[in-house]
């Protein structure tokens, strides 16, 4: 991976790692439904006026709306909002690196590097070890609903590559879209007219920039730049960087929200940011079909990019 692209999948990391706590911040004074729904319209509005359509199918956007609005986003803020911390938060939402990787393999025809396992190995023991490290400090629930958002963005990641879009900030103004009309119903739904009628009274500075936060930084530029870097290099490359993300979000919460690091959940950060250094490394003396860039290498075949139909 190129130096600047690097770059830029460190302040992605750290801008979506920081977003957890800042999220926390928000779902203080706003129902976590209608704040996701919030979120994507300020998304989508005024830019969908101003920035062309990128020339994909429609279904692509709809999809990936409704996967990275409802599917992902409200089930995370859904998740916080039932007691799971902020930085395990951010943990249980790596496991989409897994599922990318599954993915890569299973759609792409790529392959994993020796390194690339023994990373995966290690990141699962320190992704379980914080959790099992956390009891009551989230409900059983709200576990599940992380994981279900990480499956889905691992989807959504999937959908990024099929679409072959290239405009990246449009497919994202574009997708966010589709996302609010279904999270306020879902809001109207699950709470009534409550959570419509009380947000005003309930709104103050740090619930309006928490909100800004999430529209600008966490939604327009990092999923820009995340979609930027899925089109430039496999998925097998690009999956395994989000697991900076707990890094940033738990360090984000011990200078946000006081959270305080004991010695397992510690023990557990070393194994994931020893996961991350395993994959800069090549074993040498691999076989013909494990001689691969590692989770920093160059990009492969444009094969690998082809769509299903081909294959």
């Amino acid at each position: 991976m190129q130096k600047k692209h690097l770059a830029l999948a460190v302040m992605v990391t750290a801008v979506w790692g920081f977003n957890f706590p800042i999220t926390k911040l928000g779902l203080a004074a706003i129902d976590p439904l209608l704040l996701t729904a919030l979120r994507f319209t300020l998304a989508a509005f005024p830019w969908v006026f101003f920035i062309k359509r990128p020339p994909i199918a429609l279904q692509w956007l709809v999809a990936y709306g409704l996967i990275f609005g409802v599917a992902m986003w409200a089930l995370i803020n859904l998740g916080i909002e039932l007691g799971v911390p902020p930085g395990t938060a951010a943990l249980l939402v790596q496991f989409s690196a897994f599922f990318t990787l599954g993915w890569g393999v299973l759609l792409f025809r790529e392959h994993l590097s020796l390194g690339q396992m023994l990373g995966v190995g290690l990141a699962v023991l320190g992704l379980v070890s914080i959790i099992l490290a956390s009891p009551g400090h989230g409900t059983t629930v709200g576990y599940g609903l992380l994981l279900i958002s990480a499956f889905s963005w691992s989807v959504g990641n999937v959908i990024i590559k099929q679409s072959k879009v290239r405009e990246m900030l449009a497919f994202v103004v574009w997708a966010s879209v589709f996302a609010p009309i279904p999270l306020l119903l879902l809001t109207w739904l699950a709470h009534g007219t409550a959570p419509f009628t009380t947000v005003v009274a309930h709104v103050e500075w740090v619930t309006v920039f928490s909100l800004f936060f999430q529209v600008y930084a966490a939604t327009h530029f990092c999923y820009w730049g995340w979609n930027l870097l899925l089109r430039e290099y496999p998925v097998s490359t690009v999956a395994p960087l989000s697991l900076l993300i707990p890094v940033f979000g738990i360090a984000g919460s011990m200078l946000m929200l006081g959270h305080k690091v004991d010695v397992s959940e510690g023990v557990s950060i070393a194994l994931i940011l020893s996961a991350l250094a395993v994959g800069f490394v090549k074993g040498p003396g691999l076989s013909p079909r494990f001689q691969l860039p590692g989770w920093f290498g160059r990009r492969k075949s444009a094969r690998r990019f082809s769509s299903l139909d081909d294959r």
